[in-house]
């Protein structure tokens, strides 16, 4: 009993008793001096250092051990991650020699973080340990982001960027910038530099992006308004150098990068007339011409930018069968600069260009029409009653065209007249002219010529409005029959290369001065494209004996007796035709910009 007892605690003891009876067993009394000493000092620092924080961020005491390990529990979300990184920093603090308290650290963590901001140096740089202290932070912070790989956290005004080589996020901020110190201590070898994305074209840099993407994006936006400021110089120079152009002095220069448009590339649109190649032309070099002006350089002909200068317009031929060559090259040209070419139309399904009135294409996409009126003299051709009874045909040189008044509205209209006034009954002008009821026994055909040139003068005055269309006539295309003429079985099959001297050139047309003295009586202004002489060279782009693919057994025993020495093989001459308009195009619009701009205050 005695035994059970005597180890039983004897009552009424206190505290002090019990440590003075613990620390008995400590020699000598020095030690327990210093024991007691050093308990003293270590809880007061540890309650100096929890209620009196440090104000310097960048200090590595309790304060911005906790802050750190705060921001990273708020990044993760993961309570336990929290308290095992405060320990893990408390104790790496005290201890900074001891190991990590991850048994396997990954590759990940060995990573050092880098800001994207540049580091300010410390005004007072600290010791050793403090900085040991900042990398310790440091790891506990990526071991926070290496636990929830795919979390993303919004960015805020100061970020850290962390690396992780084995994560699928490639960088995720931090809000508390932990770096600072340590990066600017630690070896260049130890701390991988995480560069910044490339700069995209127009990437919006904020106000604490790096100096250097500033400078980036300053040195592209002075590269932009340069290359603006030398294109506005070029359209400028170019416009000035049209304004002042004739365009129709020049020559015919060989281009390897021409025709506009391969041929066969438009077989549903060119008509069988015009269409050289697919009739057996067997010489292709008529097609590497283009004319080149000798006051400026032409532009070549952009399709998309045509389009885009005619969107939304109606752009309306007028005349005979040379305005048909015209009409069909442009119409191939701009259909082959549409992506969709099922929205190129003609308006009534027609795949055949002759013996109708009119016709009209459609550009779907840029509401857009580009149409043919049939009328060879631009007045019209009419009928009467002979003495006998029966009816003959006469040409009333004081009415214009039937179909005027649906085109007198049109956004461009292109004129043109000529080769019909060559034919036997308007050429001889014997009982063939008529004003009112009179029919004159005999005419001058320069002379009715005039008058019927006078008679469309005055209906475009009075109808077409200057202000809303464009208005523009297109003269003589020059014909190379040889040996006769068209109808009595002139030739050119033999030719295949332009004149070159201008001495072979014929007389300029006596109709074209009479229509030159007409358009200025007008009070409209008319744009003359005078195509004579550029013509004229172009002795070799007719389609000759080429203008059928299946000749009739007459044509067939005498194949060089019918020939086309008037019109012209597409892609070819009435190409260059079209490079003017688009020329006349690009001049209208600049000189509207510039009028807009005086307009404005």
């Amino acid at each position: 009993m005695a035994d059970a007892t005597k180890y039983i605690p004897i009552g009424g003891g206190n505290v002090v008793t019990d440590l003075r009876s613990l620390f008995s067993i400590l020699k000598p009394r020095k030690t327990v001096a210093f024991a007691y000493v050093f308990m003293l000092v270590f809880i007061a620092f540890t309650v100096f250092l929890a209620f009196s924080p440090s104000p310097n961020a960048s200090s590595p005491w309790f304060t911005n051990i906790f802050s750190s390990s705060s921001s990273a529990t708020t990044a993760t979300t993961t309570t336990t991650g929290s308290s095992k990184s405060q320990l893990s920093s408390i104790f790496s603090y005290f201890f900074p020699n001891s190991p990590s308290s991850s048994p396997n650290p990954s590759p990940s963590q060995s990573n050092s973080s880098r800001s994207s901001n540049a580091p300010s140096p410390s005004p007072n740089p600290k010791t050793s340990t403090e900085t040991l202290a900042a990398t310790a932070s440091q790891n506990q912070t990526q071991r926070s982001v290496n636990s929830t790989r795919d979390a993303v956290s919004a960015p805020s005004t100061n970020q850290t960027t962390i690396s992780n080589s084995n994560s699928p996020v490639a960088s995720l901020p931090v809000k508390n910038q932990t770096t600072s110190v340590a990066d600017a201590a630690a070896p260049a070898s130890s701390v991988p530099v995480a560069y910044p994305p490339p700069l995209k074209p127009h990437q919006n840099l904020s106000s604490d992006s790096p100096g250097k993407g500033v400078a980036v994006s300053k040195n592209y936006t002075a590269s932009l308004a340069r290359k603006k400021s030398d294109g506005n110089r070029e359209r400028e120079e170019l416009m000035q150098s049209l304004m002042k152009c004739d365009f129709f002095h020049g020559e015919w220069v060989r281009d390897e990068s021409y025709p506009l448009y391969e041929p066969g590339s438009c077989s549903m649109i060119i008509d069988e007339q015009f269409n050289c190649i697919r009739n057996g032309r067997p010489d292709k070099d008529y097609q590497k011409y283009k004319w080149q002006p000798k006051d400026c350089k032409l532009p070549r002909l952009d399709g998309h930018r045509m389009l885009d200068l005619l969107r939304g317009k109606r752009l309306v031929f007028v005349g005979d069968s040379l305005n048909r060559n015209m009409w069909e090259s442009l119409i191939c040209i701009l259909r082959n600069a549409v992506k969709d070419k099922s929205k190129v139309y003609e308006a009534n399904g027609r795949v055949h260009f002759r013996g109708e009135a009119s016709y009209s294409f459609i550009f779907k996409d840029y509401n857009f029409t580009v149409e043919l009126f049939v009328s060879p003299f631009l007045v019209q051709e009419w009928e009467m009653p002979d003495k006998n009874g029966t009816k003959k045909e006469t040409l009333r040189l004081d009415l214009v065209g039937r179909s005027s008044s649906q085109y007198k509205d049109a956004d461009i209209i292109v004129f043109n007249t000529g080769h019909w006034w060559t034919h036997d009954k308007t050429s001889k002008g014997k009982d063939y002219y008529q004003e009112g009821s009179h029919v004159y026994e005999e005419l001058n055909v320069l002379e009715a010529f005039r008058k019927a040139i006078t008679t469309w003068s005055r209906w475009v005055d009075a109808n077409v409005n200057p202000s809303k269309s464009i208005v523009l006539f297109r003269g003589y295309s020059a014909s190379h029959f040889s040996g006769g003429q068209w109808n009595s079985g002139g030739q050119c099959d033999h030719e295949t290369v332009p004149i070159d001297n201008e001495k072979y050139l014929t007389e300029y047309p006596p109709k074209m001065r009479v229509l030159e003295k007409v358009l200025k009586n007008m009070k409209t202004h008319v744009t003359y494209l005078n195509i004579t002489r550029l013509t004229d060279f172009r002795k070799d782009g007719h389609p000759s004996m080429y203008r059928k693919l299946n000749l009739s057994p007459e044509e067939m025993k005498s194949p060089l007796m019918f020939q086309d020495c008037s019109h012209w093989c597409l892609p070819g001459v009435p190409d260059a035709w079209n490079e003017i308009l688009y020329a006349e195009l690009l001049i209208r619009e600049y000189q509207n910009q510039k009028q807009n701009q005086q307009k404005r205050p």
